[in-house]
This record gives structure tokens, C-alpha cells and sequence, in this order.
């Protein structure tokens, strides 16, 4: 904040919230400023800020969190004008927020960061997030263990994903990290199929895209199989998937551009003919929230840092016939990339 020249800066955004003040709930709204923090909720959370909060002051309020924030805020002080996250801002928030304020302050109190403060501090993990974050993808890959001996043909794709869910849970996990997806047959060349009542096939290839939530951390991670024996095809367009993951992963490294990643994957795909087939980037970043900065993607200049922790995940989609896709969570370190979710990658036959 002193660097960014901010006196008072207002967090909304949940995420945000936790990695600041270890707070759980679903409603609060934290202001900071260089003398104080404090965090606003409601009697809900009575018990359970007192336990989790400890960087903060907490006051309990029965008006709107945000406003009685804003409030707080201008009240300090020294504290002229406080910056706020235009990103996780609403219209409408942002016109309460100015009415809760004097008249005289509406117009310029509160200010728009150029850039968002919190979500750049999470970009790099520190050891402890990076410990939660490995038994995360460690439960990740404990999921896709038990899963192959449940899917056979005929069984539906909800049932995949229920039962991947169901185990999620008996392994403490507090949820998962998105709607699992689970797609099969011509089904897979959809990059987020939704799982369906469509039962498995006998031949053909089946996508599962998952993750889990533990102590606030995601996985995420894909693996495609085969049921039955694949063409010689088939087999050759895996292979062009699988050496274009391997080559993302290679290519992470500290100081490293997050396009360079991207090249380093997607130029295995153009050299095998399948270039036009692989339709979004090759990956993005994961913590506490499933999609975090930095985007890797064709032409990012974002340079890898010790400490991220992306994926890498190419995939091609041939509608009509199929898709293949190959995900692993990646923490970057000084000497290259740390593989977390260590599951076999070699094409699987059921």
C-alpha cells in the first residue's frame, strides 16, 4: 500500500479476504490501513471470526459490510482517499458504497487500483501453501487411482463424476475445485463437457477433468483413457498430446515468459498437423481460487516466478470423433518445474 501511495484500501473479494485474515465465511469485507485493519461481518460469523481472524480487528454489523468498511475508512485519519479492486466491483456496489459516504467525500474518496494489490501478493506461494497445495493434488490423484477400477462401459458419465465426488470427500476434501468434468466417446472433443446421463462406450475415449479443495487450496488435473483397444490413430494423436504436455512442463522455469510455455507446447501440436485443434491456452494458474493470474497464453509476457503454481494442459477436440486432453498442477521453482499431480500419463486401456 505504501508503495502504490494508498493511505486506505477497501478487499471484498472472499479469496482476498482469506489469504489476508485466514477468514472463512461467506460474507465480510476487510479495510486496511497503514495504522489498523479491520474486518466487517455479520452475527453469523461471531464465533467463527474471533477463532480464525487474528490480523484483524472484527466488528460485527448488521448493515451492508462493504459500506460500513468505506465508512470506517473515511473516518480515519490520514486516510484522504482509499483504493479499491474495479475487477470485483459491481456498478451498483460502487454507487452504494459513494452514498454511504459524507457528500463531500462521493465524488473522490474512493479510487480505482491500477492494479489489483491482494491478488498479485498470491501469486507466489509461500512453503506452507505450497505444502497444502501437493496433498491436494495428492488426493487428486488418489481420486483417479480409485476411478479406474469404477469406470466400464455402460456406466453413466454422471455416475463417473459422482463417484469421483463421493470419494473427494471420504478424503477430507471440502469440496471440488470446479464442476467435474467428465466426457466420453465423441463427447470428449468438448473441452468442458459437462457430465451427462450418456453411458460410457464400449471403445472410444473418455476425459476427466477434476480437482479438489483442501484448507482453501485447488487441484486440478486431467487425464484421458481409453476404453477398449484404440486405432493406430487414435494412438498417434495421444502420443502428440501427451509429448506436447511433457514439453509445456520442460519449458516452465523461473524467469521464463508465460507465451514461451505456451510455444513450447503448442509448436509439438502444429508440428504434428493438430495445431487447429487445440482451441485455448495451456494453462493458468491455480490457489486459492481455480483461475488465477497468470494466464499461459499465446503472446503473454508474464515471466514465471518461484513459488506459482500453474497448469499445464493441452488438448485437441476433433468434433465429431473425439478429444484428448492432459493436465498436471506445476510449481514453479529456481531450476525448472516441480510436477504435484504425479498420476500415470501414459495412454490407459480398459
Amino acid at each position: 500500500m505504501s508503495r502504490a501511495g494508498l493511505a486506505g484500501l477497501l478487499v471484498t473479494h472472499l479469496p482476498d479476504l482469506r489469504y489476508l485474515t485466514g477468514f472463512t465465511g461467506s460474507s465480510a469485507a476487510l479495510a486496511v490501513t497503514s495504522r489498523a485493519a479491520r474486518l466487517f461481518t455479520d452475527g453469523r460469523y461471531l464465533a467463527q471470526a474471533a477463532e480464525e481472524v487474528q490480523s484483524a480487528r472484527v466488528e460485527i454489523v448488521s448493515a451492508s459490510l462493504s459500506a460500513s468498511a468505506v465508512q470506517w475508512l473515511a473516518a480515519q485519519p490520514g486516510v484522504e482517499f482509499a483504493g479499491f479492486d474495479p475487477a470485483r466491483t459491481t456498478v451498483a456496489e460502487l454507487a452504494r458504497w459513494r452514498a454511504a459516504l459524507p457528500s463531500r467525500l462521493r465524488r473522490a474518496f474512493l479510487t480505482v487500483l491500477p492494479s489489483p494489490l491482494v491478488e498479485t501478493l498470491r501469486l507466489v506461494k509461500d512453503e506452507d501453501e505450497l505444502a497444502l497445495m501437493t496433498e491436494a493434488a495428492a488426493v487428486g490423484c488418489k481420486l483417479f487411482d480409485h476411478i479406474l477400477g469404477f469406470i466400464r462401459p455402460g456406466v453413466a458419465e454422471i455416475e463417473v463424476a459422482a463417484e469421483l465426488e463421493h470419494r473427494a470427500r471420504l478424503l477430507s476434501a471440502e469440496g471440488m475445485s470446479f464442476e467435474t468434468i467428465v466426457a466420453s466417446g465423441m463427447r470428449s472433443a468438448l473441452p468442458h463437457g459437462r457430465a451427462t446421463t450418456a453411458p460410457l462406450p464400449r471403445r472410444g475415449f473418455l476425459t476427466m477433468d477434476f480437482g479438489v479443495i483442501l484448507k482453501g487450496y485447488c487441484s486440478d488435473m486431467t487425464r484421458t483413457v481409453y476404453l477398449g483397444s484404440p486405432k493406430a490413430s487414435e494412438r498417434d494423436a495421444y502420443a502428440a498430446v501427451l509429448e506436447a504436455q511433457e514439453a509445456g512442463v520442460a519449458a516452465v522455469g523461473s524467469g521464463i515468459s508465460c507465451g514461451e510455455v505456451d510455444e513450447a507446447a503448442r509448436s509439438v501440436l502444429r508440428r504434428a498437423g493438430l495445431a487447429e485443434a487445440f482451441s485455448h491456452s495451456t494453462g493458468h494458474g491455480v490457489g486459492l481460487e481455480i483461475h488465477e493470474p497468470p494466464r499461459i497464453g499465446a503472446g503473454q509476457t508474464t515471466r514465471l516466478q518461484t513459488g506459482m503454481v500453474i497448469t499445464i494442459e493441452p488438448g485437441i477436440y476433433l468434433a465429431g470423433h473425439y478429444g484428448i486432453r492432459i493436465e498436471d498442477m506445476v510449481a514453479v521453482t529456481q531450476t525448472g518445474g516441480q510436477v504435484l499431480t504425479l498420476a500415470p500419463k501414459a495412454l490407459i486401456e480398459l
